[in-house]
C-alpha cells in the first residue's frame, strides 16, 4: 500500500483538473500542464480532492501508485506557484549571462560554452546567483542538474555550480616538507 497514493490531493480554489482518458490536464494561475498517465491508475477528483488508485492489483500498478500521485500533486503546486532552483557560481574569471534563449557561461574552458533554455523555464541572473523557475517540476530540476553537471564544484578550492545552500566538502591539499 502506497503512503502517499493513499492520501487525497487536495485542490485549491481557481484550480481545474480535467480527465480525459489517460491524460490529466491541471490549469491554474500560472498556466496549464497535461500529461499522459498509464490504464491501469485511476484519477477521480470530488469535492476539491483528487484521488489516485490502482485500477489492477499488479506489481507496476502498485509500485507505480504513488509515484503518480506525486506528479499530479506537484502539476497542481506548479500550476499556482512556480518551482525554483537557485545555482551560484564560485570561481574567479567564471561568468554567466541570459543571450535571449540561451545561457552563455564562461568556465575555464578554451570556449565560452551556451546552453538553450527548455521552453517553460525562465531563467534570471543577479550577480554570481542564478534562479531557475518554471511550472514542471522535473523539467526545472532536470534544467538545474544539466547546468550544475557542467562544472560541478572541486574538492579544493569549491569552484564551480552548486545548489544555493549546498555545503562542499574542501579537501586539504598536498603538503610542503
Amino acid at each position: 500500500m502506497s503512503r502517499i497514493g493513499k492520501k487525497g490531493i487536495t485542490i485549491p480554489q481557481n484550480t481545474e483538473v480535467n480527465i480525459s482518458g489517460d491524460l490529466i490536464s491541471v490549469k491554474g494561475s500560472h498556466g496549464e500542464l497535461s500529461k499522459k498517465f498509464p490504464a491501469f491508475v485511476a484519477v477521480a477528483v470530488t469535492n476539491g480532492v483528487a484521488v489516485v488508485s490502482p485500477k489492477e492489483d499488479t506489481i507496476e500498478a502498485r509500485a507505480l501508485w504513488g509515484t503518480y500521485a506525486s506528479h499530479i500533486a506537484n502539476m497542481v503546486e506548479g500550476v499556482n506557484k512556480p518551482f525554483e532552483k537557485k545555482l551560484q557560481l564560485e570561481g574567479i574569471g567564471y561568468k554567466m549571462e541570459v543571450k535571449g534563449e540561451k545561457v552563455a557561461f564562461a568556465l575555464g574552458f578554451s570556449h565560452p560554452v551556451e546552453v538553450a533554455i527548455p521552453k517553460g523555464i525562465k531563467v534570471s541572473i543577479e550577480k554570481n546567483i542564478m534562479t531557475i523557475s518554471g511550472m514542471d517540476k522535473e523539467i526545472v530540476g532536470e534544467f538545474a542538474s544539466k547546468l550544475r553537471a557542467m562544472k560541478k564544484p572541486e574538492p579544493y578550492k569549491g569552484k564551480g555550480l552548486r545548489y544555493v545552500g549546498e555545503v562542499v566538502k574542501i579537501k586539504q591539499g598536498k603538503k610542503s616538507v
